[in-house]
């Protein structure tokens, strides 16, 4: 049994790159950057920032082209994937998120104008790409 999962919450680092593959899938990447924030021994106030590659595919990254910008707070769920390929014979590593689940955090835009009303139904606050691992109970053979 094995378990690759990974959960974030941070702020974007660029507004998100959207290409759109063939048959129309979409695909997303953007950084997201999270921060630890504590204070040492000698009683410094010490902040460490590190920055994940997200990839999103369909409508999450459709989602994503829509909704995110940079600054943008999100809550994200997904897997480690590792690539490699070789640039002037030298071997070199990318470690990034695929996610499954995109939450946006914080304040929509323009909401400080709007007070206590209703936010716009077109307003998108968390998407999940459906699971396709489990087959659905029509589908059993039995």
């Amino acid at each position: 049994m094995s378990v690759n999962k990974v959960i974030l919450v941070g702020n974007v680092g660029r507004d998100p790159e959207v290409r759109h593959l063939d048959k129309g899938v979409a695909v997303a990447r953007f950084s997201l950057a999270t921060t630890e924030n504590y204070t040492s021994k000698t009683g410094e106030k010490v902040s460490n920032t590190e920055w994940h590659n997200i990839v999103l595919w369909r409508g999450l990254a459709e989602v994503a082209e829509k909704y995110v910008k940079k600054g943008s707070q999100l809550y994200i769920e997904g897997r480690l994937r590792t690539n490699s390929y070789e640039k002037d014979g030298v071997k070199h590593y990318t470690t990034e998120i695929n996610a499954d689940t995109m939450q946006l955090l914080g304040k929509r835009e323009g909401q400080a104008e709007m007070g206590n009303q209703a936010a716009p139904a077109e307003s998108v606050q968390s998407v999940s790409e459906p699971d396709f691992s489990q087959p659905e109970e029509d589908d059993l053979p039995f």
